[in-house]
Parts: C-alpha cells; sequence; structure tokens
C-alpha cells in the first residue's frame, strides 16, 4: 500500500507549476470541440421568437384550425398555469389565453368531434383539500367556431386519483374513440409503495376509458379492457409498471400509441402500448433488474421498445410520430427526445419490430414535449423558455471555412506542448487529489484546461462550477509506461469522455474508438487485456448523482502540495493564479488517502467506499440499491451495517450488507473480491484491489457486533407463550424487529416492504387470526409454501437444474430469471426441460429469528397479528 502512496506523491512533484505567484497563462489552443463523429442529419431552429414563452411544457395543434395550444408551467395563485391559442406562423406576436388554472396543467387533449362538441380534457394536478395531491382528469367546453377558449365554468371532473409525485401527465384519444390517460407510479423514489405492480390502483400504468357512452357517470371501462377479471383490479388499467410515463401520443395512420417513460437509476425507455402489458417497474427498470424481490403483477413482463442509459439520456421526453412533407426521411417515424442531454432521436417501428433507431440531432433544450404543427413543422418544446422546429443541418456555404476535424491524435488536442514528453502546453494546470481510486493499479496524473479568461467556481460540498470548455485531464501510468490519457469536456452543458491509447514508442497516443478497446499488450497478473472503457462508460460514472466531476472537489483537492521548492496549499495556489472566482474557504474534512496504513482505519474504509462507490451509491445514482455511501454519512446512515442485502447473496449464511464484526458474512466484501458479473465496481476494474479487501475486512471487524445469534429458535420453545401476546406487549419493540430482521425485504406490511412474498397485512389470511401457523412459518419457511410465491426449478435434459422466477413463456420457450439482479434471463428451449417443478424451499432463511431474544419474537408476532395496530381484538 505504501508503494502506491510513494509513487503518487512522487508525479506531483514532477508535474508541479514552476511558480508560484505568476498568473496561470489564458489556454487558448483546445481543439477538443464538437465531436469525432460524422454530423448528425438535424438541428434546431427557434419558432414564434416574437413571444415571450414562461417555461414552456406542452404543445398541440388544435384540430381545425391553423393554431397551436402551448401550455407553460405554473401552479398556485399567484402563479397560475396557462395554456395559450397562438396562429402558427413563425412571425405570430400575439397569443389568447385558452386556459388558466391554480392546479398545474400538465397536458391536453381534444376531443375527437371537437370541431362538434367542443370538447378538451385536460390532465390536472395540486393539492385536494385535507387528501394531499392528486391527479385529476377534467372536461372542459369551448367555442370551436372560434379562436378557441375554456369556458372555466363549464369544468367536469372526469376522474381523481392520488398522486404525490410521479404524476405520468398526458393523454390522448386512440382511434377506437377512447380515451388513454399516463399515470406515474406516484411516489418520488424507488417507487416506495410498490404502485407500479399493483393492479388494484391507478398509479404507474395507462388508463382506458369511455368518456362517451356514458349516460349517468362521468365514463364508462370499455368492456375488452384487460384485467376487468383480476379480483380488485381497477377495471381502467388498460397497461402497467411504468414509473413516469412523461408524454404519451397518438398516431393517427398508423393508430399506434408511444409513451415515454422516465426511468430512475440507468435506464429511460419508450415503449410502444400494448393491450394488457406489464412494463416491468419496480421490478424491473427497462430490461434489467431492479427490485427482483418485488412480485410482478397478473401479466408477463414486457421490454421496453426503446431503451437509453443514463449515460447517453437522463430525462426521457416522449415524443411523435412526425406526418408531414417537409421531411420525407421521417415521416412514420417516431421523434423523441431528452431533457437533460437536449439529444433528440428517432424510430421506424412497422408494428410488429423496431426498424431503426438513430440520434437525429444534439441541442441545448431543455425537451418537455414534441408536437405536429399545423403547417407540417416538428416542433420541440424547450423548458427553458422557447419553441423550436426541426431543420435538417444547413450544408456549407462553398466559401465558408471548414470546420476542423476532432482530433484522432492527443498531440493534435491542444493539451500538451509536448506529448512524448508528456509536457502541457501554457494555461493547462496540474493538480492532484488526496484519495485516488482503484484503476487496476495504475497511477494517474492530472490536469484541469479552463479555456480563455474562465474560471471555476468554489463549491465546498459539491463538485466545483466549471465553465464550458473546460477540459479534464488523466494520464494512466502503470510499470512506468503510459497506457491511455483521459479527457473529460464539458461541450453544450454536457461532459463528454474520451480515451487516447498510447503508442508503444510513447511518443503519441490515437483516439480510442466509441465502444472502446482492449489493450493486449497491458494485462495484469491474470493475463487479463488493459480495458479502455467506450464513451458511454465514461458518463456511466461521471454521472448526474456524481455531479460528472469526480475529483475536483474540496475534498480532494485541499492538500499540501510542494511548488517550487516549497509545500503549500493547492487550493490557495490555485487562488493566486487565477483559477477561482472568489477565495476558496473549505468547511469540511479533507479525504485521507485510502492506501495510507497510517491513518485512521475507518476514514481509510470510508474514504474509499466514497471515490470508488458512491458516485453510483446514492440517492438514485445508478447503484439500484438502497445505501448512501459518501463520507459525510454517518454510519448508521450508510443503510449498510447490518442491513439485508436486497440483491444476491453468493449463498453466504446469514449475509448482511456489512454484518457489523464479521467481514465472512459481509457482501459488501464478497463484491469488492470477486472478478466475475457480482464484482464492484462493475465498470473498469477487471483486477482486483487486493489492498482494498484487507481494508474492508479489518474496518468491518472493529465494528461492535449488534447481530448476535441468540439461539436456534424452535416452534417447541415459543409455542408455549403464545398466550401471551395479548398481554403489555412492545408494538415498538415488534416494529424494530420486523425491520431489522429484513421481513419487509421481500414481505409487504401496512403498504411497504417488497412482493416476492405474501402480503402479511392482507385481511382473511390464516396468518393473520392463527398464531401457531404464524410461528410455524417464521421458524420453518419451507414447510408450507404458497404457490403463489414459490420459485421455478427446472432441471434440463442435460442435468442442469436452474431456480428462479418465469418471466415469460411461449410455446417453445421458458424465460427463467434467477435471484442473481446482475444475471440475464435465461431462455431455455422447451424441448430441452426434463423436469419442471415448484421450489420446495422458501426463499425465507431458516434462521430469521436466531438473533432476536424470546420476548422480541414475541413483539414480533404481536405487532403482525395485531396488523401493527394495538388491537385488542386481534388476540380474542
Amino acid at each position: 500500500m505504501s508503494r502506491l502512496v510513494s509513487i503518487s506523491l512522487g508525479l506531483l512533484i514532477l508535474v508541479a507549476p514552476p511558480s508560484r505567484s505568476a498568473e496561470r497563462e489564458p489556454w487558448t489552443t483546445s481543439k477538443v470541440v464538437g465531436s469525432p463523429e460524422p454530423p448528425l442529419p438535424y438541428v434546431v431552429e427557434q419558432t414564434l421568437r416574437q413571444i415571450e414563452w414562461k417555461r414552456p411544457i406542452y404543445a398541440l395543434s388544435v384540430p381545425g384550425r391553423k393554431h397551436l395550444v402551448v401550455v407553460e408551467e405554473g401552479r398556485g395563485k399567484k402563479n397560475p398555469a396557462r395554456a395559450r391559442v397562438v396562429a402558427d406562423d413563425s412571425q405570430a406576436g400575439s397569443t389568447q389565453l385558452f386556459l388558466e388554472n391554480e392546479k398545474l396543467i400538465y397536458g391536453l387533449t381534444f376531443h375527437p368531434r371537437f370541431l362538434e362538441n367542443g370538447h378538451v380534457y385536460v390532465f390536472l394536478n395540486g393539492p385536494k383539500p385535507g387528501q394531499g395531491k392528486h391527479n385529476r382528469i377534467s372536461r372542459f367546453t369551448v367555442d370551436a367556431n372560434r379562436t378557441p377558449q375554456c369556458d372555466p365554468t363549464s369544468e367536469k371532473i372526469i376522474l381523481e386519483w392520488p398522486s404525490a409525485g410521479h404524476d405520468g401527465g398526458d393523454l390522448c384519444f386512440g382511434n377506437d374513440g377512447m380515451l388513454y390517460i399516463a399515470t406515474g407510479d406516484g411516489t418520488t423514489d424507488s417507487d416506495t409503495n410498490v404502485a407500479g405492480q399493483d393492479v388494484t390502483n391507478l398509479n404507474g400504468g395507462v388508463l382506458r376509458i369511455d368518456v362517451d357512452s356514458a349516460k349517468t357517470e362521468p365514463y364508462v371501462i370499455p368492456k375488452d379492457n384487460p384485467f376487468l377479471e383480476i379480483p380488485e383490479a381497477r377495471g381502467e388499467l388498460w397497461a402497467f409498471g411504468l414509473r413516469n410515463p412523461w408524454r404519451m401520443s397518438v398516431d393517427r395512420v398508423s393508430g399506434q400509441i408511444w409513451v415515454g417513460n422516465n426511468g430512475q437509476d440507468l435506464w429511460e425507455t419508450a415503449h410502444l402500448l400494448g393491450r394488457g402489458h406489464n412494463y416491468g417497474w419496480s421490478v424491473y427498470e427497462g430490461n434489467h433488474p431492479f427490485y427482483l424481490a418485488r412480485k410482478l403483477g397478473p401479466a408477463p413482463f414486457v421490454p421496453p421498445t426503446l431503451e437509453h442509459h443514463h449515460r447517453e439520456a437522463r430525462s426521457l421526453t416522449g415524443g411523435v410520430v412526425y406526418r408531414g412533407k417537409k421531411h420525407a426521411d421521417l415521416d412514420g417515424v417516431y421523434v423523441y427526445g431528452d431533457y437533460e442531454t437536449g439529444k433528440i432521436w428517432g424510430a421506424k417501428h412497422d408494428g410488429k419490430r423496431l426498424l431503426w433507431n438513430r440520434e437525429l440531432a444534439d441541442t441545448t433544450l431543455k425537451i418537455a414535449g414534441f408536437a405536429n404543427a399545423p403547417r407540417g413543422d416538428l416542433l420541440v418544446v424547450d423548458h427553458g423558455g422557447g419553441i423550436y422546429r426541426l431543420v435538417p443541418r444547413p450544408k456549407p456555404a462553398e466559401n465558408a471555412p471548414r470546420p476542423s476535424e476532432f482530433p484522432r491524435v492527443l498531440s493534435k488536442t491542444g493539451v500538451f506542448r509536448s506529448t512524448q514528453d508528456h509536457v502541457v502546453a501554457p494555461g493547462v494546470v496540474p493538480y492532484s487529489i488526496n484519495a485516488p481510486s482503484w484503476i487496476d493499479g495504475a497511477t494517474a496524473e492530472r490536469f484541469i484546461a479552463i479555456p480563455g479568461s474562465a474560471k471555476m467556481s468554489f463549491r465546498d460540498s459539491h463538485a466545483f462550477g466549471l465553465p464550458e470548455g473546460t477540459v479534464l485531464v488523466q494520464t494512466l501510468t502503470r510499470a512506468g509506461r503510459r497506457i491511455e490519457t483521459r479527457l473529460l469536456t464539458r461541450q453544450q452543458n454536457e461532459w463528454v469522455g474520451y480515451s487516447y491509447i498510447w503508442n508503444e514508442g510513447q511518443t503519441d497516443a490515437a483516439l480510442a474508438p466509441p465502444e472502446g478497446a482492449e489493450i493486449e499488450r497491458v494485462v495484469d497478473e491474470g493475463g487479463h487485456p488493459w480495458r479502455v472503457p467506450s464513451r458511454a462508460e465514461c458518463i456511466a460514472c461521471h454521472s448526474r448523482a456524481a455531479q460528472y466531476v469526480l475529483g475536483v472537489t474540496a475534498r480532494q483537492l485541499d492538500r499540501s502540495v510542494e511548488i517550487s521548492g516549497r509545500r503549500q496549499s493547492q487550493l490557495e495556489h490555485f487562488a493566486t493564479i487565477g483559477i477561482f472566482d472568489e477565495a476558496p474557504k473549505p468547511k469540511h474534512a479533507a479525504l485521507v488517502d485510502p492506501y495510507d496504513d497510517t491513518a485512521p482505519t475507518e476514514a481509510r474504509a470510508r474514504t474509499y467506499l466514497h471515490v470508488n462507490c458512491a458516485p453510483c451509491h446514492v440517492e438514485a445514482g445508478g447503484g439500484n440499491a438502497n445505501m448512501d455511501l459518501r463520507v459525510d454519512r454517518e454510519n448508521e446512515d450508510l443503510r449498510t451495517i447490518d442491513h439485508h442485502p436486497r440483491h444476491q447473496t453468493f449463498g453466504i449464511q446469514n449475509a448482511l450488507l456489512i454484518a457489523s464484526g464479521d467481514p465472512d458474512r459481509s457482501v459488501l466484501v464478497e463484491r469488492l473480491a470477486r472478478s466475475d458479473s457480482g464484482r464492484m465496481p462493475p465498470l473498469g476494474p477487471s483486477r482486483t484491489d487486493d489492498a482494498a479487501v484487507q481494508l474492508m475486512r479489518q474496518w468491518i471487524r472493529t465494528l461492535d457486533p449488534r447481530r448476535k445469534t441468540i439461539r436456534d429458535w424452535t416452534v417447541a420453545d415459543l409455542a408455549p407463550h403464545l398466550d401471551e401476546l395479548g398481554q403489555g406487549r412492545s408494538f415498538e419493540s415488534g416494529k424494530k424487529a420486523f425491520e431489522t430482521a429484513g421481513c419487509q425485504q421481500c414481505h409487504r406490511f401496512r403498504g411497504k416492504g417488497g412482493g416476492v412474498g405474501p402480503d402479511l397485512s392482507a385481511k382473511g389470511k390464516k396468518w393473520r387470526t392463527d398464531r401457531s401457523y404464524l410461528l410455524e412459518s417464521l421458524i420453518n419457511p419451507s414447510k408450507t409454501i404458497d404457490a403463489t410465491f414459490a420459485t421455478t426449478v427446472i432441471v434440463t435434459a442435460r442435468g442442469a437444474v436452474l431456480n428462479g422466477r418465469i418471466e415469460s413463456e411461449t410455446d417453445k420457450t421458458i424465460v427463467l430469471r434467477t435471484m442473481d439482479a446482475f444475471a440475464k434471463p435465461i431462455h431455455i428451449p422447451k424441448s430441452n426441460v426434463a423436469q419442471r417443478t415448484l421450489s420446495k424451499s422458501s426463499t425465507m432463511p431458516e434462521d430469521t429469528l436466531n438473533f432476536l431474544q424470546r420476548d422480541q419474537i414475541l413483539d414480533l408476532l404481536a405487532y403482525l397479528l395485531a396488523n401493527g395496530e394495538k388491537d385488542a381484538a386481534a388476540f380474542r
């Protein structure tokens, strides 16, 4: 460990700037602009520019007229939401109010016979007195014979349901005349209500109702809706398993209905809507496991039609199928985009299969919606304050200067004055960090290049604010030879990563392909070639949750460095040479070096988790876990120490994420030590960081054990005490035992928890009235297994034994999903199935109660039998 530290300090001395007091020279030689790939075929240009738009979020053509309705965000009496009518004319200079409402107007749609009845249906969201926030579908009437305006007194409420976030927010009439409504899961993170797979509520799906056939009610449920025969299911549901469907549209020519869906950790999706489809949330995110311990609803999982990783999209906005003559190549193409990155894609689907899907444009817009304009334009709604239209990229004028080619070799980037000698250009500033991440044993030299006179903003708790055009540079060296130089560049307010691979002679480096590469001449002890990440993989770690920039933070840069023979604060040096726009004043403790064995063990371990794991393992960071591994969290707030794993346990008996005092039962140690698909981190390293594994084991041993085996409890031990359940038991103790025993991982109770086991709060179930049955279920969970929750065991013709959940099944194939969240589904031909049975072993561990005292177990039983309430009737 000390060897790595000494090498890092040596590199710092080599790259230190020559003068303490000299102002930095402006860096003006950057060639890292644009893209090395061919130009995209489309760009956007602003239209309706004479009108001031305030945070527009929606646009829609008015039937029978050359007009548009544009919705502007707003909420409350002082800032009501507004929908305005404007002529479809780029030179239009005025608008007319269509609708104003104190609630948020998410979207609207016109009745198919709007020109006859004047009906418009609006999706609203806002507080309902005494009941929290609700979604509301209302019908308004307008005078369709003149420039339309809603009569506010004509509002008729069609449908309402509670939603405290992820509201969905769109609606449209299908070619069948039915009204389709997109709803979100109703929460703000991770589907905490597990509404996505629960068809007994209206959240997390698409509804389909008939507003024309109703006589006394606002609507009727169509008789061909798919879930009418399922007990307690809401018949309005047409499809379910969506997180936050943002924008839905119908193509009048094909009848296709497309739904865009915001992802959470890693994946953004779009779906070609189908009857009875289950899109998987929150068991799956897109086509990938999210919480496999949650039970799928009453329909097989249907993968998304389109899917984008967060490295290229981070908040997908559903679009429209373009129909028009202006862009013949886009006729019948579904055009959609992304709010965060401004990218726009197109996809052509013939109703049976996806024909193509490619990027069309890369913009700086905050894309909130799309619309087909009456005069044939495809409009893009910019939440930042404008309406744009998609247009072909202009051909350069004959006498226009040719744009400079993106540098294919490192020496052409403008970063280095001498690439061969690794001497940076004037204005490129070296820096070093306190806590290096693990990069397969390589060391790194780091530089920052800020263009011209621009400066970065100091932020004490977050990544520093870096201006447009900034380039961060990292050269990786192992065994005395440079392997690659990585550039992270800020372009169009996005961060993009590029890698350059050094040649054998160490004179220059060539741009790696977009998909990355393997360098066969650079191998580790196990013979694995060096893996150069793809450009997409760079942004997977430099993620939104990590604020994209990992090392340029106060905790990392607040350190003493040697400059011109004397040591000084690196942050003060940066201020002296004019990098900061204000003097840095760090308030938080700097990170320690995790490889410095003279530093405190816990500080080293927590720092290692912070720099290597926390970029993903934070809220909505892509780690698909409930943990938060940032260094500024207290140990009890990490949600790892003595917490049950939500995913794979690797066969570890009584496994915990971190088992205090016992590294052998700690899944975190196993993750770091593995070299297969279960390794953490999953991207980048192929070589195990043995020093980190030993560090984690050392730290975990110092943690005071909180969970000790008390006794191997049997039914006979506890049955004589069942009569004591109604006598002064502690419900608070029972609740705590329920949580710490990990019951909520699989079981729903009082509206929370997983769904892969029975709902313990369900009324009329045997465990709610029979104390002996409940005790037996906890002590011997495999004695009686509800077939609904049993896994399937398949023995193949060659004798392989596979165990998991049936994800889907056809006449020829079974798709089996094991409980390993990192494993791909297994496709098994039915001709290869020798035996198929339900498992006789419960997924619940046999020793779940063995670390609880007798009174804690009795408190747990009382808490469950009383349904979490102090209900004496439960014990009569």
